[in-house]
């Protein structure tokens, strides 16, 4: 495998404008979330953005940055369109989508998510986490994964996502972490279809896949990383990212 990662961002979020630009330590958001990909070592890295100022902080810090349309319905399209500027060849037969929410992503987590395409019949690779209790199964914003590993098997296949609680009956359930790693084939085929049935259901874009036929398999981490969505969340990833030997 050859991967590339991109990382989409965009200021509109209605719960934290402006968030890939939120200071963290002196320094934007999004460019923690590049030195994470940077740290992973899986392949070069760069920013699928929206607006040219996500653009600007990049290169200033001597990072790459694509400026791609506002108006794409998601940030898998971003990807799409910022990967024909920056590999216009196709050189990269793989490529991660990390969002740019997670500035505390362990590196590991990164490399993990490429495992599962270790076998050629899988199309996309994602993650998942144990879910701790019966209060984040029943969270909607903590997307479960209908998945069962072998015994110590690291990678599993994707039976189906929902925000429900599932698989009914005893044993562990999974919580999806939204980070992708497509083929190249994949990936462009995903883009191209419409919007499925149960993916506008669930509001969930991985259904699209799964209803086209698509296979997913997940790798499972221990933890799972934390997606700063509210100032809240910027506060908590400010303290985790302090400096070693700071207070917290």
């Amino acid at each position: 495998m050859n991967p590339i990662v991109v990382i989409p961002a965009r200021m509109a979020a209605t719960r934290l404008p402006g968030k890939p630009l939120a200071d963290i330590h002196g320094r934007p958001m999004v460019l923690h979330v590049l030195d994470r990909a940077r740290e992973a070592a899986i392949g070069p890295a760069a920013v699928a953005c929206a607006e040219p100022e996500i653009a600007a902080a990049v290169r200033a810090a001597g990072g790459r940055a694509v400026v791609v349309a506002e108006d794409l319905p998601s940030g898998t399209d971003r990807v799409h369109r910022a990967l024909a500027a920056l590999d216009p060849a196709g050189a990269h037969d793989v490529v991660v989508n990390l969002q740019g929410d997670f500035p505390t992503l362990a590196p590991e987590a990164l490399r993990a998510v490429l495992a599962p395409l270790a076998d050629p019949a899988v199309d996309i690779a994602t993650l998942v986490c144990p879910i701790a209790d019966a209060r984040e199964a029943e969270t909607e914003s903590f997307v479960k994964c209908a998945c069962a590993f072998a015994g110590e098997a690291r990678v599993a296949p994707a039976l189906y996502f929902s925000r429900l609680p599932i698989p009914w009956g005893e044993g562990p359930r999974w919580h999806h972490i939204g980070i992708y790693a497509f083929r190249r084939a994949a990936l462009d085929r995903f883009v191209a279809l419409p919007p499925s049935p149960l993916e506008r259901r669930e509001r969930l874009e991985q259904l699209r896949a799964l209803e086209a036929g698509m296979r997913i398999a997940v790798a499972r981490i221990a933890h799972g990383p934390f997606g700063v969505d509210t100032p809240e969340d910027l506060e908590r990833a400010r303290r985790a990212l302090l400096p070693s030997g700071e207070p917290q």
